[in-house]
């Protein structure tokens, strides 16, 4: 017996992966292998930031020249070149308009590369989750889900864009102004520099790890209100059918509250960062202005050195500025980031075997081989179901609810695997072949057909990738619902709404039908395909599946025992067994759980005949 699979609702992105690793998962996407292209330009960019840079800190040194060739202190002979004062003003222009221009020409070669990594981490993303288990999305908040999924991949275009440069260009900028005051004014110079920014870095990394919580806990709130938000607009008519939509804004206003307290801590916690680094930066301007000061007035140095000093500060005070918000904006990018490649990192409960070849169906005969399986290991639903569906019969399975009547479906789309047996499709055991195959063969019809928001061609032309408009029309006819959709305004084009609300329950059926026609699976599972219509529809819309079955083999889940009296074989199961097995005719002749069934399930029918 192979055990069965742990719960994978205890997710890994509960736990946040740590920012180096963070980093790490991020840097294939700026140097992938295979893709020459993506290198060049990342080598070209960096080249054209260390051009910016080294144009940036000269041009303080420019400023300086003319403003000495101004005071009548240095000749023009002895300025850059031999330029004149205009000369020089003219230089230090060109010099500010080179920075921008090798920045955005930087990010001018960069922008394809950073996109190109969003869209390969937004398609791995969501792929990742179409691969994780029916157990985890059942248990999932899809507003909570989607919100991760966004707050990641803009985490991760802001550390493409910043990190790489903003961070690290900082650095040499910084490291290059340090150089130039030891060199030009005297390590006192630099001590102050080295010292004023060692002190913004670590006020700056302290209160931003304080912030980092509270955004966290800001974010936890923002999750919730988005999530509540999006489960009661997805049950809108339930919310009107209870008159509820005063109760609704009330949960959703307490959650809104909750994000309201964590973003006032968040906010004064960030003016707070904001004065301090303010004072910090202030103070070390002072210093060194006034050690400038002290200078001129000695003899020692120029106004242009004076007004250098100044320069140079003010030119390593805006991005010291920036580093600030940069930092926060990279902790809390590291923060979403960890979610998402938390998720990246959530195991897929259901996985192809290594070498899993692909289902071929020849007939398309079942076979459940004393098949057990618990959602929860603690609470068996199959215990050791046998039962064999030669190739083309019709079975079905009944019972109460909770006997494990959609668990075999489930089962058999390999939607879990078992714990327990086997479940063969023409001797082939569906785990050692791939999913995908075993998806192309079976096909479904659920109780309640989900619609995406698109049109009506669209939603039957989902069953089959290359249907042609034929095809669909074909399939609209056999399910028997062309007629209504050529009454439409807009024929086939016409939108559904979302999950097909515009539709009534039988028209979502038949949509449904002719989508699953149009995949023409050799393996038909219907899931208590009409069990939500009334008994008008429900009966028009079991011809259709009837004639949907010919050549099939079917397995149906069957709440109304008379829409499955003429199925080949009835399997009642009863607490996940197989308590009877026989036809219609065997069952009542017995007269054990299905005759009992068979007896309520038609008084309950004569009742309304009788009142009327």
């Amino acid at each position: 017996m192979r055990p069965t699979p742990p719960d994978t609702n205890t997710t890994r992105q509960d736990r946040p992966s740590n920012g180096w690793h963070t980093i790490r998962r991020v840097l294939p996407y700026l140097w992938p292998d295979g893709e020459p292209w993506v290198k060049r330009r990342v080598v070209a960019a960096l080249l054209l930031l260390i051009a910016a840079k080294i144009v940036s800190v000269t041009t303080p040194f420019i400023y300086k020249q003319a403003v000495d060739a101004l005071a009548g202190e240095t000749p023009d002979a002895g300025t850059i070149l031999g330029l004149t004062a205009v000369g020089l003003t003219v230089a230090y222009g060109l010099a500010r308009l080179g920075t921008v221009a090798f920045q955005e020409l930087r990010d001018a070669v960069f922008v394809r590369v950073g996109q190109r990594a969003l869209r390969k981490l937004a398609l791995e993303t969501f792929t990742h989750i179409h691969r994780l288990s029916l157990r985890y999305h059942i248990t999932r908040k899809t507003g909570g889900l989607s919100r991760i999924i966004e707050r990641g991949v803009k985490g991760v275009d802001f550390l493409l864009r910043f990190m790489l440069f903003s961070i690290g260009p900082l650095i040499l900028e910084l490291a290059m102004v340090a150089v130039i005051f030891a060199t030009l004014f005297g390590f006192s110079y630099m001590a102050v520099v080295v010292v004023v920014i060692t002190l913004y870095v670590m006020f700056t990394f302290k209160v931003t790890e304080w912030r980092v919580k509270l955004r966290r806990e800001m974010n936890d709130q923002d999750t919730d209100a988005n999530q509540k938000a999006i489960d009661s607009l997805l049950n809108y008519e339930t919310v009107k059918y209870f008159n509820a939509e005063e109760r609704e804004a009330a949960r959703y206003d307490r959650a809104m509250q909750h994000y309201e307290v964590a973003a006032v801590k968040t906010g004064q916690s960030l003016s707070f960062l904001n004065a301090g680094q303010a004072f910090l930066i202030t103070s070390g301007l002072v210093i060194v202005m006034s050690m400038a000061a002290l200078g001129v007035q000695r003899g020692e140095l120029t106004v242009g050195d004076f007004v250098m000093v100044n320069a140079y500060m003010i030119q390593i005070t805006m991005p010291l500025n920036f580093l600030g918000t940069v930092y926060r904006e990279i902790r809390q990018a590291l923060v979403d980031m960890g979610e998402m490649f938390g998720l990246l990192g959530q195991p897929a409960e259901v996985v192809d075997k290594a070498g899993a070849k692909p289902l071929e169906v020849r007939g398309g005969a079942v076979e459940f081989d004393r098949v057990a399986f618990g959602y929860d290991a603690a609470r068996p639903i199959l215990k050791g179901i046998s039962l064999s569906v030669p190739a083309g019969h019709r079975v079905a399975l009944v019972g109460p609810s909770g006997s494990g009547k959609s668990t075999i479906g489930r089962l058999m789309f390999r939607f879990y695997d078992v714990s327990g047996g086997a479940i063969r499709i023409d001797g082939q055991d569906l785990r050692d072949v791939t999913q995908s195959s075993i998806h192309a063969q079976i096909g479904v019809v659920p109780q309640d057909t989900v619609l995406f928001n698109d049109t009506v061609r669209y939603n039957i032309a989902y069953g089959r990738a290359d249907a042609t408009e034929a095809d669909i029309v074909a399939a609209a006819k056999a399910a028997k619902i062309h007629d209504f959709i050529s009454s439409l305004p807009e024929g086939y084009d016409t939108t559904v709404g979302e999950r097909g609300l515009k539709l009534s329950g039988g028209e979502k059926q038949r949509v449904g039908i002719a989508r699953t026609l149009l995949k023409n699976p050799p393996i038909l599972i219907l899931d208590e395909a009409t069990s939500a219509l009334d008994t008008q529809t429900e009966r028009d819309i079991q011809d259709s599946l009837r004639e949907m079955g010919q050549g099939r083999t079917v397995i149906t889940i069957a709440h109304r025992l008379s829409t499955i009296a003429d199925a080949d074989q009835i399997i009642v199961l009863e607490a996940g067994e197989i308590v009877e097995r026989g036809t219609h005719e065997e069952l009542l002749g017995r007269g054990g759980r299905y005759a009992a069934m068979w007896a309520r399930q038609s008084s309950e029918e004569d009742e309304p005949l009788a009142a009327e």
